[in-house]
């Protein structure tokens, strides 16, 4: 019972790093580093729970959530690809901006909770015969059917860069936007569509937070969860199907030290929140050996394009 209900918390508490993990893979598939990861997961956050708040429709919710994790993603698109900002000082401004913008926009919503109608649509619903599974089946398949949306997202990025000839373009862009934009690819067009889907699955992610995981406003909802995402993208080696279960790790991780707490095992909270942390550098630093020190991702990436430099 106690591996169960583990099991089943930490899959709850992976979700929101699924959904960001997801949005920052699709970033970097095409060669653009964004820190502005938190930003963008702060912003659908406050947009997703004030619309909830006040429509008390869960699908608008989403819905604003979503935009407004689009538009963080398009601030981002404009200064990098067209613009040819630093990446890394334009996605760290992109995370101060949407802190900002969510303390302003949710200073008045602070002690407010989620609506009835919005938490009955999110509620856990069971999957029938599969829910029943010993162990597992409560964890994967009797949970809020956002979960069971990340789960599908998941699997349908895999598809789509796998499989898919405009997925193999993304992919090509991340590698070589000069090769790509020589077969008539049009690369600009990719970044922002993959960076604007990315900034929305990262609002996504916020709103699970606000609307699902407290499910309440409250300052600093997201906690850091957004650079946990960044360094989970590298984690993953940039695969959609290993960040389902990176992110169950990286969520058991996030619940341990309630956990021990709770089992009456005392152990510093600090050092629990810098586990995540730890056991990426960890897998790098194996990974680096095992590859002989070559870099796995994109060879384009955090290299802005310049058409006529080509």
């Amino acid at each position: 019972m106690g591996i169960e209900s583990f099991l089943i918390a930490a899959v709850i508490a992976g979700t929101p790093l699924l959904l960001a993990t997801l949005g920052g893979v699709m970033s970097e598939k095409v060669g653009h580093i964004n820190l502005g990861v938190e930003g963008m997961m702060v912003m659908g956050a406050v947009v997703g729970f004030n619309v909830g708040v006040t429509t008390q429709n869960a699908w608008l919710a989403l819905l604003g959530a979503m935009l407004a994790g689009g538009f963080g993603a398009l601030i981002y698109a404009v200064l990098t690809v067209s613009l040819r900002a630093n990446q890394v000082v334009t996605g760290l401004t992109l995370t101060i901006f949407g802190t900002g913008f969510a303390n302003f926009l949710g200073q008045n919503l602070v002690g407010q909770i989620v609506p009835e109608p919005v938490k009955a649509v999110l509620a856990p619903k069971a999957i029938p015969l599969l829910s029943e599974i010993p162990i597992i089946g409560a964890a994967f398949f009797n949970q809020s059917i956002f979960i069971y949306l990340a789960y599908i997202i998941g699997i349908i990025l895999f598809v789509y860069y796998k499989y898919t000839k405009v997925g193999l373009n993304a992919r090509m862009i991340g590698e070589s936007p000069a090769a790509a934009d020589a077969v008539g690819i049009r690369v600009e067009l990719y970044k922002y569509l993959n960076l604007v889907i990315g900034g929305m699955l990262c609002g996504l992610s916020g709103a699970f937070l606000s609307l699902v995981y407290v499910p309440a406003w409250q300052q600093n909802i997201t906690a850091g969860r957004g650079w946990i995402a960044v360094a989970l993208v590298i984690f993953i080696g940039w695969h959609p199907l290993k960040a389902i279960f990176g992110a169950i790790l990286f969520g058991a991780l996030d619940i341990l030290g309630l956990r021990l707490q709770a089992a009456g095992i005392q152990i510093n909270q600090y050092f629990v929140d810098m586990l995540p942390y730890v056991v990426t550098i960890l897998f790098l630093v194996i990974g680096s050996i095992r590859s002989g020190g070559q870099n796995l991702g994109p060879k384009a990436l955090g290299e802005n394009y310049f058409r006529e430099e080509r």
